[in-house]
């Protein structure tokens, strides 16, 4: 699992499915807002558990967290 493709798709899905800034999502979900953004940045691994609670916030499951970051193209690719 890509951190920096996990960090990429909680952002993607918080200002698509939320529309909340990082501190208010942060505060909906009980992060810390520097914890959040060292997250989507892919600065910082998180735990199964804190995902599900990040998930529940964006009002997705696990499944459909990863169906999203199957389909989000590799930060990095090369084509």
């Amino acid at each position: 699992m890509d951190i920096f493709k996990v960090g990429e798709t909680i952002k993607f899905l918080r200002n698509k499915n939320t529309g909340l800034s990082q501190e208010e999502f942060a505060i909906k979900v009980g992060l810390d807002r520097t914890y959040l953004s060292r997250v989507e940045s892919g600065q910082k691994n998180i735990t199964l558990e804190t995902l599900n609670e990040i998930c529940n916030g964006l009002g997705v499951t696990i499944t459909e967290f990863f169906m999203t970051y199957d389909e989000m193209l590799p930060i990095d690719s090369e084509v």
